[in-house]
C-alpha cells in the first residue's frame, strides 16, 4: 500500500482531542473520537503544546500499571505480523505498536501482547487491554463504539483472483460487477465490495481472512478483496498462479488504520500523539518501507 494523502483535521477533531488531553489531565474519562479518520480521536497538532497531556507511563492510566497492553487477533497475518509472533517486533504492525511504546517511555519488555478477535474490539464492550492494533480502518460507525488514534496507515483496497479467473484481466471496477466476490465480514474491504464495486450478484462474507482466502482456492468466489499489503502479501507468498486485478479507487474520505481503544478511554490523546509525531519524524514511512511491499504492480481500477 503506497501511502495515500494525509487526513486534514478538522475543528471537531481539535476539540475532540482536546477534551481527550482534559482527561488524561483530571483522571477521568472523555470521549474523544466520534467520526472517520477526518474527525477521529484528533489529527495532527490538533491541539496546542501547552494542552497536550503529560503522557509517560508514570501518568498513563493503563490497564497495568507500569505496563502498556496491546491487542491483536489470531492469528496474526503477514506482512503485518511475522511468524504469527506479535512480540517479537516484525512486521509492519508490531513494529509500530513497540514504536508507540518508546514514543511514551515505554521499553520493549513493558509492551505485553494479548489476543481479542476483530469482532470484539470494534464492539462497545470493556477492553482488557490499552490499544489494538490490527488494521483495523477509522469509520464513523466504528467510532460511536471505539475511540480511534489518529491514523497510522493510509490504506488503499484491492482485487486478488486466480491466474484462471474470469476476471483476471479485469481493468476497471465494471469489469468486476458481474463477477462473485468476497471479503471478511465486517471489514471496510467487505465495505468496498458493495460501494465501490456494487456487483450485480449478493457478495460473500467470510468470519476470518483464511476461510476467504480458502474459498478463492476452492472456486467458490471469482475474487477476493483485501486490503493491498494483505493482497499484495497473498498472490506472492501464499497463493500459487493468483495476482493482483488492481486497486480501488478511493472515494470520499480516504481510509486510515487507527489504534483501537475503549470509547472514553484516558489514553486516546496520548495515543494519538505518539503517532502523529512517529508520523511527522518519519518513522511510520520508514516502517513501511521496511516491512510492506511496494504497490508497484497493482494499477488502478478505473
Amino acid at each position: 500500500m503506497s501511502a495515500m494523502p494525509r487526513i486534514v483535521p478538522t475543528a471537531l477533531g481539535a476539540v475532540l482531542l482536546l477534551s481527550a488531553c482534559a482527561a488524561q489531565s483530571t483522571g477521568s474519562s472523555s470521549t474523544s473520537s466520534s467520526g472517520s479518520a477526518s474527525v477521529s480521536a484528533s489529527g495532527p497538532a490538533a491541539a496546542s503544546a501547552s494542552a497536550a497531556p503529560t503522557c509517560t507511563p508514570a501518568t498513563l492510566k493503563t490497564h497495568s500499571a507500569g505496563t502498556l497492553t496491546v491487542a491483536t487477533d489470531s492469528p496474526a497475518y503477514e506482512p503485518w505480523f511475522v511468524d504469527n509472533k506479535p512480540a517479537n517486533g516484525k512486521g509492519f504492525e508490531s513494529a509500530v505498536a513497540f514504536a508507540v511504546g518508546k514514543q511514551l517511555g515505554y521499553t520493549p519488555a513493558q509492551v505485553k501482547w494479548t489476543h481479542a478477535s476483530f469482532n470484539s474490539v470494534i464492539a462497545p464492550t470493556p477492553k482488557a487491554y490499552d490499544f489494538d492494533i490490527n488494521e483495523v480502518s477509522i469509520t464513523p460507525a466504528r467510532a460511536k463504539a471505539v475511540d480511534f488514534s489518529s491514523g497510522y496507515y493510509d490504506v488503499a483496497q484491492s482485487v486478488i483472483t486466480l491466474d484462471k479467473s474470469r476476471i483476471a484481466g479485469a481493468t476497471t471496477v465494471a469489469g468486476l460487477q458481474n463477477a462473485k466476490l468476497g471479503a471478511q465480514q465486517g471489514t471496510t474491504s467487505f465495505d468496498a465490495i458493495k460501494n465501490v464495486i456494487k456487483p450485480h450478484r449478493a457478495a460473500s462474507e467470510y468470519p476470518t481472512n483464511d476461510l476467504a482466502v480458502q474459498a478463492l482456492k476452492n472456486g467458490q468466489i471469482d475474487g477476493l478483496v483485501v486490503d493491498l499489503p494483505t493482497g499484495l502479501y497473498l498472490t506472492s507468498a501464499e497463493l500459487t498462479g493468483a495476482k493482483i486485478v488492481g486497486q480501488l479507487p478511493v472515494t470520499g474520505t480516504p481510509e486510515q488504520f487507527g489504534l483501537v481503544l475503549g470509547k472514553g478511554s484516558p489514553l486516546t490523546g496520548c495515543l494519538t500523539k505518539a503517532v502523529d509525531a512517529l508520523r511527522a519524524d518519519g518513522t511510520l514511512t520508514a516502517l513501511q518501507q521496511k516491512w510492506l511491499t511496494t504497490s508497484a504492480g497493482a494499477p488502478e481500477l478505473k
